[in-house]
């Protein structure tokens, strides 16, 4: 599924840590990092109103919930990096 490029979720989300950050593409696809492992998981997204689901490329999936410009997301919370 595309999201426009000012969809307002595409873009960096970061762990408060730094050590997660995931990337939501405006092609549908995520790319997450975590430490200094690029790309630890890859797959596609879609986003429903404020929910988000998840296939990675091994065929795992899982949700997150948008609540008040934060990605809750496998008992993990995300920031915007700019707002980090």
């Amino acid at each position: 599924m595309l999201v426009d490029d000012d969809h307002p979720y595409v873009g960096m989300w970061i762990t408060e840590d730094g050590y997660i950050r995931q990337e939501l593409l405006p092609d549908g696809r995520y790319d997450e990092a975590r430490g200094d492992r690029e790309s630890a998981y890859t797959g596609d997204y879609m986003i429903e109103g404020n929910q988000i689901y998840y296939e990675d490329d091994t065929g795992f999936s899982a949700d997150g919930e948008f609540r008040d410009d934060v990605l809750y997301h496998a008992g993990m919370v995300f920031y915007r990096e700019e707002d980090r």
